[in-house]
């Protein structure tokens, strides 16, 4: 829960003043994009290193190094009076949460097998209430009278809390040792890739909303403290989305619904944000946040579904959210280029409904009487007759 809570501030945290860093950095719109396109990036660029990385050193080394890096990041900011220093922060602070992102799934299936889904959702709500918890107290430290720069490295000091309680409690896991050649194994799969693309089409609305929600707002005359409360409700919705979705399915075996439903909650807002953004701002942000953190949840308890030994599910959801975050990383760049050719990003949010049109004709396909075909018997290592069970009767 401790490391969770930093996975998302220093995403979140400049939206609600990037005009005041475009201002004093004099970073255009699309430069202003990487500082969430290259952690997203990075995020999945590191999934695919972060199997063999924990082969190596083992997952508590590697995720008290990742900490460690996250720190830096995040820290650093303080001096990020320019332009290419703050895009430097922004890389490591990716570097670091990639491998974290790919190392506690497979940690959660192995500590907690028995309540898998529960874990997930708590997991996954920490890390949208940290992203919350960032997006409301940058701009109000700004309006306190501190620099933007201090605001965003007075972030640093939970990282360092997340790191010194890790490293007094967390224990080395079983699964430091990922079989030989498992990777290029799943990447195999048709079913991986599968994966990723939902993760990747589902999760890429997320990184527009907490690049651009902000200033689209700001343009219709918002200022930068509400323009941040909308972008907290969306995190605090997603809190709720994270805990309660995963627990109302941890009894199906077929996450299917589950997953429509959550498309179909994303869907809303952002037609909403389209057809009617003054109308009812917080209903269409607070309904796309559940619907954006039900999906993350939700993604991550299918990938573990597929394989039932954890040191084959946690790579397994590496990958997905490898491949899912580089396609993820895309839309707030998309989003600034159509910013500039129309003035608006409503665009944008019409292109996230076509994204989830496709992602909802590729979630028809995780049947999970199907699994063990669709991963192999190889990987899937059980008979098909009893190879499946729900998540929550693991023992």
């Amino acid at each position: 829960m401790v490391i969770a809570l930093n996975l998302r501030p220093f995403l979140a945290a400049p939206g609600p003043i990037l005009p005041l860093i475009a201002e004093e950095t004099g970073l255009g719109y699309g430069a202003l994009s990487l500082l969430t396109l290259l952690p997203m990036l990075l995020m999945g660029i590191g999934a695919f290193a972060s199997p063999p990385i924990q082969a190596r050193i083992g997952t508590r080394r590697g995720l008290l190094a990742a900490l460690g890096l996250l720190f830096l990041g995040v820290s650093l900011r303080l001096f990020a009076v320019n332009g290419p220093v703050l895009i430097f922060t922004a890389i490591l602070c990716g570097a670091g949460a990639a491998f974290i992102q790919s190392a506690i799934p497979g940690l959660i299936k192995e500590k907690f097998a028995a309540s898998v889904a529960a874990m997930t959702g708590l997991y996954s709500a920490m890390i949208m209430t940290g992203g919350a918890l960032g997006v409301q107290l940058t701009p109000a430290l700004v309006e306190s009278g501190q620099s933007w720069t201090t605001a965003l490295a007075i972030l640093s000091l939970p990282v360092l809390l997340a790191l010194v309680v890790a490293a007094g409690i967390l224990s080395e896991t079983r699964v430091v040792r990922p079989e030989r050649g498992l990777v290029a194994q799943l990447l195999g799969r048709r079913r991986t890739w599968a994966l990723m693309a939902v993760f990747g089409l589902i999760n890429g609305g997320y990184s527009s909303m907490i690049a651009w929600l902000a200033p689209y707002y700001q343009a219709q005359g918002w200022s930068g403290s509400d323009s941040g409360i909308l972008i907290s409700i969306m995190a605090i919705s997603q809190g709720f989305g994270a805990v309660i979705l995963p627990l109302l399915a941890r009894s199906h075996a077929d996450r299917r619904p589950w997953l429509w439903a959550c498309i179909a909650m994303q869907a809303t807002g952002f037609a909403g944000l389209v057809a009617a953004p003054s109308m009812l701002p917080m209903v269409w942000v607070a309904i796309c946040g559940v619907g954006l953190a039900g999906s993350f949840a939700l993604c991550l308890i299918v990938a573990l579904d597929h394989l039932p030994d954890p040191a084959r599910a946690g790579p397994l959801a590496a990958l997905m959210q490898g491949g899912g975050f580089v396609l993820a990383a895309t839309p707030p760049f998309i989003l600034a280029r159509i910013h500039e050719t129309t003035g608006s990003f409503a665009g944008g949010w019409i292109m996230h409904l076509g994204w989830l049109a496709v992602a909802a004709m590729l979630v028809s396909r995780f049947d999970p009487e199907r699994y063990p075909k669709a991963m192999g018997s190889g990987l899937a290592g059980e008979p098909k007759a009893t190879w499946f069970r729900p998540l929550k009767s693991i023992n």
